[in-house]
């Protein structure tokens, strides 16, 4: 037999077993015993059977995928919460479509379009960095599509989100400064369309308000957050003159700010100490290593798979966002002595 072209009604004559009863053994059915199912299964193994995925999905209005719209796949924060997607999506019976924005708002929407019309259960998402109105998603959750934002949380009707408390990772980080003898600090702030960059701003200027630290605007530096981007920042903070600490919204800026100081030979953390956020692999071996905000990536993509899925699953489930609890990893970056 051409095995691209196996039945059910060739196992059926194989064995001969009503053709219903073997549809029913592959679909997992109550109706049938365990030990038909497995000599049917058995059977549809030996000849090659090949599930007809396509027919089985139109039948059930399914088509066990989920989308993920990330960011960046470079960034490796983004690449362990798909690992975590990925693992939930897996054991759930799911596969995944990973697509890329490279904080394109026009990217977005194209990917947007292009998942709804491949009919994906779900779509899991990071909006880009241009990203302000949510309304190319209004077309998929008008047909009984499922949305969960991860890491930048967005408040839109009947998605739901799982972030880290951005603002007090922020409060966090910006007090371990200050109690570490910073009184000038700096901050490199993310473009303040995206609400975590927003909360990682309000976490800043709450802790300077906690220590009667007068408020700088100047000090604030908004850029993508690249790591030419921290090596500018880092350029114009040093005109402003007498500033003793940095906190960047990320790691990667943050090396870019470490880089630049040790070309200019200024020491760090006696000159001017530097946190970053997000634990990058670099941000420990980079001389001096990084103080740096530690996100659960991976447990943040099981538990968005898990949560798009719970939705997928059952419409009526209540839906409630989580916010995931932080760590600041204390390294030389930020220890004056």
């Amino acid at each position: 037999m051409n095995s691209g072209k196996i039945t059910i009604h060739d196992i059926s004559k194989a064995l001969n077993i009503d053709s219903s009863t073997v549809s029913r053994a592959l679909n997992d059915s109550p109706r049938v015993s365990e030990k038909t199912k497995e000599r049917i299964l058995a059977k549809a193994s030996e000849l090659g059977y090949q599930r007809n995925s396509l027919a089985s999905n139109l039948r059930t209005n399914k088509t066990y995928t989920i989308g993920v719209v990330v960011p960046r796949l470079s960034r490796n924060f983004f690449s362990n919460v798909i690992s975590g997607i990925e693992e939930t999506a897996y054991e759930k019976g799911y596969s995944v479509i990973i697509c890329q924005s490279l904080e394109s708002l026009e990217r977005e929407k194209k990917i947007m379009a292009t998942l709804f019309s491949n009919r994906v259960d779900g779509i899991l998402i990071s909006t880009s960095m241009q990203t302000e109105s949510l309304d190319h998603l209004r077309p998929y959750l008008n047909h009984g599509g499922s949305i969960v934002f991860y890491d930048r949380p967005r408040y839109f009707e009947g998605c739901t989100s799982i972030s880290i408390n951005d603002y007090k990772a922020s409060f966090k980080a910006t007090e371990h400064l200050i109690q570490n003898g910073c009184k000038r600090i700096v901050h490199f702030a993310g473009p303040q369309l995206v609400d975590l960059y927003k909360n990682r701003k309000q976490g800043y200027l709450d802790a300077l308000q906690k220590y009667n630290i007068q408020f700088d605007a100047s000090l604030i530096i908004e850029s993508k957050l690249s790591e030419a981007d921290g090596i500018a920042s880092t350029k114009r903070a040093l005109e402003l003159g007498n500033i003793d600490g940095i906190y960047s919204s990320n790691d990667t800026a943050a090396i870019g700010a470490i880089k630049h100081l040790k070309m200019e030979g200024i020491n760090i953390p006696n000159d001017i100490a530097v946190v970053g956020f997000n634990n990058d692999p670099i941000s420990s071996v980079i001389e001096p290593s990084l103080t740096t905000i530690n996100q659960p990536d991976f447990d943040m993509g099981k538990m968005a798979s898990h949560m798009l899925i719970s939705q997928i699953e059952d419409k009526t489930k209540v839906k409630d966002s989580q916010v995931l609890d932080i760590d600041l990893i204390i390294r030389a970056s930020s220890l004056k002595f």
